[in-house]
């Protein structure tokens, strides 16, 4: 045991100095007497960064003074903000999505504008709001979680309330007293309105449109660098690990606790509706995050900008994590026109730590990590993570191919490393309850692994794909022709559709 904890440590530490040989880690010193967990961040025009805190504050950071000055105060829980053209912030807190306007040029806000907030509360602990998300003509994403059965709803309900579900009322007398397991509205239910919906609305919050459907506690949010709307959600129930998703209008994600908010919808207890009859509704998961080994909890989604890390990184999305050390790279690739991709730690072992919720690109190209835990493990303040600019190894494309894999590294392979690279594959049971084991796990043997002329492109093969299937692509072998092992050494790519 005590050989095994060292070995352990030793490899550790060796990841960490990799990773701290080509970038910076530093602490930034928060703003005394505020709750140091983040809700959001947002970088200004001026190269300030926009912090709004756990408890309501937000704070200006001014990365050169190394200084913070009040902004805004008394917001409900923070989860997400935006900066607009005009200087004002938009900060989505558990309420409503808010505009926050300094008319007068004093640096703090004076004006507190309400832009949208015509969604249900039932007070429950666990109705989390997140967003907002902006496309390119300036229309704007909000996302709303459901409320959990580990916890009451308050006594004043905010909005329609929805019946449909079976609730065990014996012994009761009002509705805020309906706790933990109670009846078979399902462990996450949607009994106000929108819960566990993507909302579009207009650019000054004024229309609404219901977009998409099937969330759970989704909290992240964004645009990828081709305009798509990403969105990460956490495990639970119907949630076998935590997925990614590219969101279309009209889809359905999973969750069915939403579907009563569906227009039209004929009164039906979504439970009530066959696990398969639900599998085929859905739309699948561009890609997943194996539980316990890549992400607990996936959280925000943000574009690496050029200049800020490796060229070959520039506009690829990066992602937050909450409860494992690292965040993760996001690595597309279509087969006939299907998205689907590969996810890949990043600073895996590395000072960066746990809770990293929230994440913004300087004007510098340093990447500015906001942390919080709330009541599940994660951590706290800031992290300003720069690339020092020297080059290392890494995986940053990959092709599903009929019989296997294409992979492009940064730098050229040692060949004689081929030999230790291991690949295996899983799926998940999609069903009611919380999370799922591995199903089919499978090892696969790696056949006709070889590079290109030169030394950038690794191919080999492992027989056909099999659609809904993750396969984990172990490079912690492979050493670059200098000797340099692959940082980020795995993928677990999502095959959603598989080459024909």
């Amino acid at each position: 045991m005590k050989s095994f904890s060292l070995l352990a440590w030793l490899s550790l530490s060796l990841v960490a100095g990799a990773w701290t040989e080509h970038f910076t880690f530093e602490e930034i010193s928060g703003p005394p007497g505020v709750d140091p967990q983040v809700g959001a961040m947002e970088t200004l025009a001026d190269g300030r960064i926009a912090v709004a805190f756990h408890r309501g504050d937000v704070m200006i950071y001014d990365p050169a003074a190394k200084t913070w000055s009040p902004f805004a105060s008394g917001l409900q829980e923070p989860l997400g903000m935006l900066a607009d053209k005009d200087g004002s912030l938009l900060v989505m807190q558990r309420a409503e999505l808010t505009r926050l306007r300094d008319t007068n040029n004093d640096g703090s806000a004076d004006e507190y504008e309400t832009v949208f907030d015509d969604f249900g509360m039932s007070g429950n602990y666990h109705e989390f709001a997140y967003g907002p998300a902006r496309d390119a003509q300036g229309n704007l994403y909000i996302v709303l979680g459901v409320a959990s059965n580990g916890a009451p709803m308050a006594k004043e309900i905010r909005g329609e309330f929805s019946k449909i579900g079976k609730v065990d009322f014996v012994g009761m007398t009002t509705r805020e007293t309906w706790g933990k397991n109670r009846g078979a509205a399902g462990r996450m239910y949607a009994r106000v309105k929108w819960r566990g919906w993507v909302l579009k609305l207009s650019p000054d919050g004024k229309a609404m449109e219901p977009f998409a459907s099937g969330f759970r506690s989704p909290n992240g949010i964004g645009f990828d660098a081709a305009g798509r709307l990403l969105i990460t959600d956490n495990q639970g129930d119907w949630r076998p690990t935590s997925p990614l998703y590219d969101v279309k209008k009209g889809g359905f994600y999973g969750h069915p606790a939403s579907l009563v908010w569906t227009p039209g919808w004929d009164g039906k207890d979504p439970l009530s509706i066959p696990v398969p009859q639900l599998d085929k509704m859905q739309t699948p998961a561009i890609g997943y995050f194996p539980q316990g080994e890549l992400a607990n909890s996936p959280t925000w989604p943000v574009v690496i900008p050029s200049g800020s890390f490796p060229a070959n990184w520039t506009k690829q999305t990066l992602i937050g994590e909450m409860n494992q050390k690292n965040l993760v790279r996001v690595l597309e690739d279509k087969v006939d026109g299907t998205l689907q991709t590969a996810l890949v730690p990043v600073f895996n072992g590395s000072p960066l730590g746990m809770g990293s919720n929230r994440l913004a690109f300087g004007k510098d190209g340093s990447l500015f990590v906001g942390k919080t835990q709330l009541s599940w493990a994660g951590g706290k303040g800031i992290t300003r993570i720069k690339w020092n600019g020297k080059a290392f190894l890494s995986l940053d494309q990959i092709k599903a191919q009929k019989e296997g894999f294409a992979l492009r590294f940064s730098q050229p392979l040692d060949p004689a490393s081929l030999k230790t690279l291991a690949v295996s594959r899983h799926t998940y049971d999609y069903h009611q309850a919380y999370g799922a084991p591995k199903k089919d796990l499978t090892p696969l043997e790696v056949k006709n692994a070889k590079l290109s002329a030169d030394g950038l492109t690794l191919t080999f093969e492992i027989g056909a794909l099999k659609e809904n299937y993750l396969h984990l692509i172990d490079m912690t072998g492979l050493l670059g022709k200098g000797g340099g092992k692959v940082l980020g050494n795995k993928a677990w790519y999502q095959v959603v559709k598989a080459p024909k």
